[in-house]
């Protein structure tokens, strides 16, 4: 969970494919700045690769790179803004908004925080490291992460519990590098993008049942605003 708190729950996955959809349009918009050619924008490729594996649409991906390309004469307005503090039971807590209106967002953040505390800049980004992070699957029975990390110059790797995918942890400024490297040593890349990874995180097993799940509650609040793209959580697991 230390990564990205993702929703839990069958009953939210119309709802969160939807919701996965309106982050990727925003992130193909914002890439989509420095170029609409994915071939010389590696940072649009990556998000464009990752929209085609969960199957968003074509016309919905080609609007949003149209648009973020200022091929439709719209203007894209999107601020980048992080919000920090502390889940209930001081778990911290990074919160990546992309809004067009802050002064929309900053009110509404400070509703959500309500039920935890809502820090200032840099109180609990000391205790996070930025970090390129690739999901991948194994794409060959022999596939072994470890060698694979070394091999394509990631920093580390996380080996999956449940799925059989694994985390590659890697340079921010590796990412694509990664990324390219990952399919020749025997693992399919899923996702990649840059985000936060805990120093420090709290273990829940450490933490009561009521406690867990009052800081659930407090992440499905702050997830659901329509102008959070991510939240990075100070939880292990």
């Amino acid at each position: 969970m230390g990564a990205q708190w993702k929703a839990k729950g069958k009953e939210l996955a119309a709802s969160a494919r939807g919701k996965l959809f309106g982050r990727l349009a925003k992130d193909i918009m914002i890439a989509a700045r420095n170029g609409a050619d994915p071939a010389s924008n590696s940072r649009l490729r990556l998000v464009v690769e990752q929209a085609r594996k969960v199957s968003m649409p074509k016309e919905t991906l080609e609007r949003a790179l149209k648009k973020g390309a200022g091929l439709t004469g719209e203007a894209v307005n999107f601020e980048r803004v992080i919000y920090e503090g502390f889940a209930p039971h001081q778990v911290a807590v990074m919160v990546e908004c992309l809004t067009d209106n802050v002064n929309r967002t900053a009110p509404e953040m400070r509703v959500l925080f309500r039920k935890g505390q809502l820090g200032t800049s840099g109180s609990v980004a000391w205790d996070f490291d930025h970090v390129g992070m690739i999901e991948a699957e194994p794409s060959a029975k022999d596939a072994d992460p470890e060698l694979a990390a070394i091999e394509a110059g990631a920093q580390d790797f996380e080996p999956g519990e449940e799925s059989g995918n694994s985390l590659f942890l890697t340079d921010p400024a590796d990412l694509d590098l990664v990324s390219r490297a990952l399919p020749a040593h025997g693992f399919a890349v899923l996702s990649a993008k840059l985000g936060y990874r805990p120093k420090n995180p709290v273990d829940p097993a450490n933490l009561s049942a009521e406690a867990l799940e009052e800081v659930e509650s407090f992440l499905a609040a702050i997830d659901g605003n329509d102008d959070v793209q991510n939240v990075y959580v100070g939880l292990a697991g």
